[in-house]
């Protein structure tokens, strides 16, 4: 059975991840406290399970600078995570689109 805590898709099935992700997003880096402070309702214990769960799904990094870890996108994670799978996607769409110009061009 494989590691359900590294699956990507289940790490940002939760809207406080999606949250945290957005975050970093426009931050570029943050730490616990820094994120913390962005969701008065969880405590920094909290965030910090949920950025254990990122990091699991290979989607954030964290940096050690002095006492705190900063927390940042991983690139490569999101990429290796969802590319195959948008890739699918890209590839039905492109063939759907080249059948439908086909038919456009027939008439």
């Amino acid at each position: 059975m494989p590691d359900e805590s590294a699956d990507p898709f289940r790490a940002i099935a939760d809207p406080t991840r999606r949250r945290i992700l957005e975050l970093l997003m426009e931050r570029r880096s943050l730490t616990v406290g820094e994120l913390a402070a962005e969701f008065p309702e969880l405590v920094a214990s909290g965030i910090s399970k949920h950025l254990m769960t990122l990091r699991a799904a290979g989607l954030v990094v964290a940096v050690k600078a002095g006492r705190h870890q900063h927390y940042r996108i991983d690139d490569s994670g999101l990429d290796a995570a969802f590319g195959a799978w948008i890739s699918q996607y890209e590839s039905y769409w492109s063939n759907a689109l080249t059948k439908l110009r086909d038919l456009s061009v027939d008439d």
